[in-house]
């Protein structure tokens, strides 16, 4: 894929994100994972993924907006006090669960590369009444947060989207702390579908032609340094492509990756949270 395909993809994905945005926005249902046709709307794409008690606690604008293939918080055991970040957060639905579950002491972070997700997203976390969140605009693809800062890396339904997938796991790793972990829910191929077969079941901004499949998204978790990688498939999406939810961990003993020194508060560095302030604050 040449460099003027890859910004015309990404584009096209934006594109389709900021008109599932507006619908919601002008009281709408974002109709399904990234695309029309072929997925409909089922138990397959969308809210209805999310038990009751998780939609019932947020805005109705939230749930309308999910249009991932699983629930990442619900296999993430995100903890007291830890700071979480979504990869593609949309309307917030994940992050705003995710500031639940890590209480007042932890934080969540939501990065989004769609001016009308973020502001719907903003909405929503007013509307929620929740304080502990915060939304970066920029792509997965170059984090724009501090390496060793997050403790758990989430994202529902958009790596699959990615048009450069190997800095995407190289990002989550640089942010992750020693000992992090990630969660994730993606579409997810059967190894004997060629790019080709799975193009054929589904388009690029469908969730489907752009998805790995299952030895490849290990070989690129273990390129970045993962371990402990667990692959599970929960239910068909189209003819041998799957929603998983992905699971690995950054070593305990991994070497740290250094920030510039105009990354740091002062000598000896600052707090994660520091650093995350100083790097990036458009989005609050």
């Amino acid at each position: 894929m040449t460099d003027q395909q890859q910004i015309d993809l990404r584009e096209t994905v934006r594109a389709r994100y900021a008109q599932a945005a507006r619908t919601v926005t002008a009281g709408g249902v974002a109709e399904d994972c990234c695309g029309t046709d072929p997925i409909a709307v089922d138990q397959t794409f969308g809210a209805s993924l999310y038990g009751a008690a998780d939609r019932d606690q947020l805005p109705i604008e939230a749930a309308a907006a999910s249009l991932g293939c699983g629930n990442p918080t619900a296999v993430a055991e995100l903890r007291e006090g830890e700071r979480v970040l979504d990869l593609g957060s949309g309307g917030g639905i994940d992050v705003l669960l995710s500031a639940r579950r890590v209480g007042p002491t932890g934080k969540a972070y939501g990065l989004d590369m769609t001016e009308e997700m973020l502001a719907l997203a903003l909405e929503n976390t007013a509307k929620a009444g929740i304080g502990n969140v915060e939304f970066l605009k920029g792509n997965i693809e170059a984090i724009p947060l501090p390496a060793n800062t997050i403790d758990v890396v989430i994202s529902n339904c958009v790596i699959n989207l990615s048009v450069d997938k190997p800095a995407v796991f190289a990002e989550m790793a640089r942010v992750l702390t020693p000992g992090g972990r990630i969660g994730i829910a993606d579409v997810v191929a059967e190894d004997e579908l060629t790019p080709p077969q799975r193009a054929e079941r589904g388009d690029y901004v469908g969730c489907i032609a752009g998805a790995l499949s299952f030895t490849e998204y290990r070989n690129h978790l273990t390129a970045a340094g993962f371990t402990d990688i667990e692959i599970t498939s929960t239910h068909q999406v189209a003819d041998g492509m799957h929603s998983a939810i992905i699971k690995a961990t950054k070593p305990a003993d991994a070497i740290g990756v250094a920030e510039p020194a105009s990354a740091c508060c002062a000598p000896g560095c600052c707090s994660p949270e520091e650093a995350i302030a100083r790097t990036h604050s458009e989005y609050r």
